[in-house]
């Protein structure tokens, strides 16, 4: 696989960690801290970095890992295959918080972020990409879980608008995100409608994130780039980057004004990794616009 003849790479982006991960995904950077992380979903493992030192620190997981989010508290809310837990960076340790009782065996969490209120969100999968057996949950402060959408085949691209009225969640298979109103006080959501159909030729929606100025990043998994689309679903920019299958986009440095992107080498053959010899990398982008620090979760047991 090359890049296409008609697109050329901005020299915006560098890469600030080569790895060549099966399915990096969830870049986070922590609002404390000022460390990036992120996940490689197969076989399961959590990296952080400095990204002043460039030093790097990585933890293997029991399982399939989907993404991950600060925990209010310290430490991180990571979803493995089958439920959710919080995760002591010191120790290793991984504690449960709530095991989803009735996802098929076929399936495994995916894309997941925490809402603006500090709930966490977590949407499934069909790990043969064909039945639409997945679902979106929500996880509040109290460890109260609830299925939100169901029918869904590959969960991604789940983001909210900076006031948190809108948000985000598309199925990548059928190449569609759609926006849905959102009750800030409940996490209730309602009105669902298209937000933006991706061609076949454009590649597929896969993990997103939403500036301070509202508009929405999603990254185009076969599709070479990251595109930034206005609050009505149009084209803003695509940034283009040297690999096919970007995976999620996600604001942080030290303005947030640094967009980094992690990517993945899943399904690439040796001549395709010949061609694209940082994929499964970390990438930054300095794309001249502010992001929005992700809430932590905020678990609260009492």
């Amino acid at each position: 696989m090359t890049v296409p003849k008609s697109l050329q790479i901005s020299n915006q982006v560098h890469c600030v960690c080569k790895l060549q991960m099966s399915i990096g995904e969830s870049p986070y950077w922590h609002p404390k801290t000022k460390q990036l992380y992120w996940v490689d979903a197969i076989p399961g493992c959590i990296y952080q970095i400095d990204p002043e030192t460039r030093a790097l620190r990585s933890w293997s997981m029991p399982e399939e890992v989907g993404c991950l989010a600060a925990c209010e508290g310290g430490g991180l809310v990571v979803a493995l295959r089958k439920g959710f837990y919080q995760f002591d960076l010191n120790t290793a340790k991984t504690t449960s918080l709530f095991k989803v009782p009735d996802e098929p065996a076929t399936n495994r969490f995916n894309d997941g972020k925490t809402d603006r209120q500090g709930r966490f969100w977590c949407g499934s999968l069909d790990e043969a990409d064909k039945s639409p057996t997945g679902s979106l949950y929500r996880l509040d402060h109290r460890l109260r879980c609830e299925r939100l959408v169901e029918g869904i085949i590959c969960s991604n691209a789940l983001c909210w608008s900076p006031d948190g009225s809108i948000m985000y969640f598309g199925d990548s298979t059928r190449r569609t995100v759609w926006a849905w109103d959102f009750d800030t006080s409940t996490g209730a959501i309602s009105n669902r409608r298209e937000f933006v159909v991706i061609p076949s030729r454009d590649g597929v929606p896969d993990g997103a994130t939403v500036d301070s100025e509202g508009y929405v990043w999603i990254a185009h998994w076969g599709g070479w780039r990251v595109v930034r689309y206005d609050p009505k679903g149009r084209i803003e920019r695509s940034l283009l980057l040297p690999v096919s299958q970007p995976t999620c986009p996600a604001f942080g440095g030290r303005d947030m004004t640094t967009l980094y992107i992690t990517s993945a080498a899943f399904g690439l053959n040796n001549d395709a990794l010949d061609q694209e010899p940082l994929a499964g990398s970390v990438f930054a982008a300095e794309v001249g616009i502010t992001g929005i620090a992700e809430t932590p979760f905020r678990l609260n047991r009492s």
